[in-house]
């Protein structure tokens, strides 16, 4: 992060503007906005900007930018904008600035400037500001204007009355989550309804404890947070994120992920990693059930799909044993996320009509698989977890008929920026795995449709490799190779 985000207090600040022309007269409309009190230095001023100046009773010094008006001027100036297109002039302007430790913007020139002006939205008291780090106004503008169109336009009414709402709120709520609740309460109704706005305090405050009255308070929100890819988050996974008190989250929900939770939400890692298993299950359920007791909103955030290998039913077993109040929220598992992201359909009319999902993470897994079904030709099937059994899956996948040429795929941190794509055959995979050195988390497919990978590729961040020879052995040897 280049620049650090700040409002500004201007009201009644001295300001100064080098220049006289639109640039600067759209300078001086935004500082007037904000209260400021504007001085204008330039040879020649514009009509709008005279207009303005005759309007505000704001100084006009017509002359250049010399030292000598710059000591008497600059001395009490809290800030400076250079919007001129003469750059000795506006290197001049920023020397003189950061001489006197003064904030100075020259209109596009990061180089000389010490602040940048974002594009606003104005919704009185509340602003919201966006910024491209100076790189591209014309973005930033175009995205003020998308964020403009989703607002509300009555939220500076809304803002106006939470102020005067707000002793009475510390009044009557002892405690910081009760006023968070009543607050978010409050703001999504007067959202939907403007009418609520109007209303006097005591009304919203019997329609909000008649809603709650006797509502059990803790909840637990049961989220897939997908595959990595923050963008892949489904839009009711965000909300429940934003509003939550607790998350306990695995240890594969990617830092992205994370940095959507409110800010001043407990993070709490219940993440479990093959022989590192720090927080156990049990744990895990005991603190689900502890955070909801005491009325939190709670989410146990899971990579991918709470109800594909993610323990998503055992722990609403546990809720439910304990009276909680929950909801589960989907995610893109796994195995659609990341073959996605390589460029490789599940499905194909050409290559394979069904599906196969399976865990090969502990060895009874391994043991109760239907090997004869998964051996089966045109078929896909994606294996979560299987990097430590991936010899025992080779070696009964082929015992079972599945031809040690079959194309596979080993995708390793799927759709985030370092993914990599190992491709090769059913026989090399032991190979593949230890010659690129691949870790977790990582996804396993086998199948015709895997043979796409190459000509299908479009996420441009993904590495692409294969393994530089075939494995020597042929399929009998694998077979007795077998791991007990």
């Amino acid at each position: 992060m280049e620049y650090f985000p700040i409002t500004v207090r201007l009201q009644d600040q001295q300001c100064i503007i080098v220049g006289g022309g639109e640039i600067a007269h759209r300078k001086l409309k935004s500082l007037l906005k904000a209260k400021a009190k504007v001085s204008l230095i330039a040879f020649d001023f514009s009509s709008d900007v005279r207009a303005l100046a005759e309007q505000y009773q704001l100084p006009l010094y017509q002359q250049s930018f010399d030292e000598q008006l710059s000591e008497r001027l600059l001395d009490e100036a809290y800030l400076i904008v250079a919007a001129t297109d003469n750059r000795e002039l506006n290197e001049q302007v920023s020397f003189a600035a950061r001489k006197r430790r003064i904030w100075v913007n020259v209109v596009d020139d990061l180089e000389l400037s010490t602040f940048i002006m974002p594009a606003i939205i104005d919704r009185s008291p509340l602003l919201v500001a966006v910024s491209t780090g100076g790189v591209s106004p014309v973005l930033a503008r175009k995205i003020r204007e998308k964020i403009e169109w989703l607002l509300p336009t009555n939220l500076g009414g809304l803002l106006s009355k939470l102020k005067a709402y707000r002793p009475r709120i510390k009044k009557k709520f002892p405690d910081l989550k009760s006023k968070r609740d009543f607050s978010e309460w409050y703001i999504e109704q007067a959202i939907a309804d403007p009418a609520a706005i109007e209303s006097d305090f005591n009304v919203n405050l019997e329609n909000y404890q008649a809603l709650n009255a006797g509502k059990q308070k803790g909840k637990v929100y049961l989220v897939g947070a997908g595959p990595g890819d923050a963008e892949l988050l489904t839009i009711k996974a965000l909300k429940v994120l934003q509003t939550a008190d607790v998350v306990l989250h695995d240890a594969l929900v990617s830092e992205q992920i994370l940095e959507q939770v409110r800010r001043d939400a407990t993070l709490v890692h219940v993440g479990k990693r093959a022989h590192n298993h720090s927080v156990t299950q049990d744990e895990t359920n005991r603190l689900l059930v502890q955070y909801a007791q005491q009325g939190l909103s709670v989410v146990r955030l899971k990579g991918g799909d709470p109800f594909i290998f993610g323990r998503g039913g055992e722990e609403l077993e546990v809720l439910v044993s304990a009276g909680i109040n929950y909801e589960v929220v989907p995610g893109i598992t796994a195995a659609s996320g990341c073959a996605s992201y390589a460029g490789i359909p599940l499905t194909h009319r050409d290559y394979a009509q069904t599906v196969m999902f399976i865990t090969a993470h502990c060895a009874n897994s391994i043991d109760k698989l239907n090997w004869q079904s998964l051996a089966r030709e045109k078929q896909t099937v994606a294996i979560y977890m299987g990097l430590l059994r991936n010899e025992t899956l080779v070696s009964n996948l082929i015992e079972h008929g599945r031809d040690g040429a079959t194309p596979i795929a080993i995708i390793e941190n799927g759709t985030l920026p370092e993914q990599r794509v190992v491709i090769g055959t059913l026989r090399q995979l032991s190979e593949l795995v230890e010659q690129h050195q691949v870790v977790s988390p990582a996804l396993i497919l086998i199948g015709e449709v895997t043979g796409l990978a190459e000509k299908l590729d479009w996420f441009q961040h993904s590495t692409l490799l294969r393994g530089n020879s075939e494995v020597s052995q042929n399929d009998e040897d694998l077979v007795l190779r077998k791991v007990s």
